[in-house]
């Protein structure tokens, strides 16, 4: 039932799914809830001054000082599977709180070195961010993702590519469906491929909640209750469609205890939903690979002669 008590999709009116594309039987639609375990490093990646700010630098620890602990029980009261994409810097720095999202049972997926923006930077330099990224997993965790969450989002058009030559299984950054897709990594025949599982501003907790004098947020900071509502509507209306929602939470704005109570009665709602898959990416990525889906092709636009 909707929070309007009608059902999330009258029987019989379920939209088509996108060509070749389909659910596991008895599933509708899916819900993947994601954290950026960014701390310290969305700050000093974008804003190095801040090193020098601890008003800023502590601000950016309550993740994995407070927020991991109280997300950690959220995720194990509701008995669901997350996935945490992780800097590498940041496993690094915070090796017990990596460690104990693992030892949960979660995913951990790729989220960057240092929290770095791609974009500006050229092949070599981007592929050598990737690499520290999954050394560092690896030397902290002993684990080798299988998914990419570019910091930000910010992509080249290269980087899928890089990212598939290092043997990713999937990526989520891209915000043109509301289905999981086989993405070409090039225009090229035969080009190599990736899942991509899409995602969207509009779910994610930086820009209802996030304010740092001078550095990011408008001072504008939403009750979570609004946000809740917001959260809600789209996961229904997606459930509807059939889709995927894909929520991209950071635990050092949504890990606050009114902002995480309010997400727990979100997810909730997803396990309350018939048919709503509730899933790590990880797991979707893996059904979406085994479907006979034709390859996304994005090609670079051209610009018209003024």
């Amino acid at each position: 039932m909707t929070r309007s008590g009608q059902p999330a999709s009258p029987q019989g009116d379920e939209p088509p799914p996108p060509p070749g594309f389909r659910w596991p039987d008895g599933i509708r639609a899916a819900a993947t809830f994601t954290f950026d375990v960014d701390a310290e490093a969305a700050m000093l990646s974008d804003h190095p001054r801040t090193v020098d700010h601890l008003d800023v630098v502590a601000h950016q620890r309550y993740g994995p000082r407070t927020a991991v602990p109280r997300i950690l029980r959220l995720l194990d009261r509701r008995g669901i599977r997350a996935t945490f994409f992780i800097p590498g810097w940041v496993a690094e720095q915070w090796p017990a709180a990596a460690r104990s999202i693992r030892d949960a049972g979660h995913e951990i997926a790729h989220h960057g070195y240092l929290h770095e923006s791609v974009r500006g930077m050229d092949e070599a330099t981007e592929e050598q961010v990737l690499v520290r990224g999954l050394e560092a997993l690896d030397t902290v965790l002993g684990v080798r993702p299988t998914g990419y969450r570019a910091p930000n989002w910010d992509l080249n058009w290269r980087t899928p590519a890089i990212v598939a030559r290092h043997g990713f299984r999937y990526a989520s950054n891209l915000m043109d469906a509301d289905h999981p897709y086989r993405l070409a990594v090039g225009p090229e025949p035969g080009a190599a491929s990736l899942i991509e599982l899409p995602v969207h501003w509009a779910l994610d907790d930086w820009e209802p909640y996030n304010y740092l004098p001078g550095l990011t947020g408008t001072g504008v900071i939403l009750s979570p209750s609004v946000v809740l509502e917001r959260w809600t509507l789209e996961l229904e209306a997606l459930a509807v469609e059939g889709g995927l929602f894909n929520l991209t939470n950071h635990p050092f704005v949504s890990g606050r205890a009114s902002r995480a109570a309010v997400l727990e009665q979100l997810i909730e709602r997803a396990q309350a939903i018939h048919g709503l898959w509730v899933a790590t990416c990880d797991e979707i990525a893996a059904w979406t690979e085994g479907l006979d889906l034709a390859p996304v092709v994005h090609e670079r636009p051209s610009l018209p002669a003024l």
